[in-house]
């Protein structure tokens, strides 16, 4: 784990670079000691209807959702917070910059009793990486 699913208002296509921002989430997931290289997956959703704020079609929203497995400790998941939200920020900064943008995270758990799981890319990639 973790899941990491963006949703965003399909009107900032032409300006923000959505392929980017999911390869930097990736990594900068894959950077953070709680999560395992293996389980990191990104993707992307647009919305195509939505209304925000005073209805102005420039407005525009990025929300990211983590979800992970449950019994990380709170100061590790408080960090990778921090350090996905920041690395977000900066990916869109020259969009926050030039229209009105609301940028949010939220960090969540998954119930580990009700979420069987089955991962094969763990064993693809050491095979690749034992040759």
């Amino acid at each position: 784990m973790p899941h990491i699913i963006v949703e965003y208002s399909g009107n900032l296509e032409p300006e923000a670079d959505l392929p980017g921002l999911c390869d930097v989430l990736r990594r900068t997931a894959a950077a953070q000691e709680i999560f395992p290289l293996t389980g990191v997956r990104v993707r992307a959703y647009r919305a195509d209807v939505y209304s925000i704020a005073d209805g102005d079609p420039g407005n525009g929203f990025v929300d990211i959702s983590v979800r992970l497995r449950e019994g990380r400790p709170l100061d590790k998941r408080q960090a990778a917070t921090e350090a996905i939200f920041a690395a977000a920020r900066e990916h869109l900064s020259a969009l926050l910059a030039s229209r009105p943008v609301m940028l949010s995270l939220e960090m969540r758990n998954i119930d580990a009793e009700l979420a069987p799981k089955l991962n094969t890319v763990r064993d693809h990639i050491e095979r690749k990486t034992n040759g």
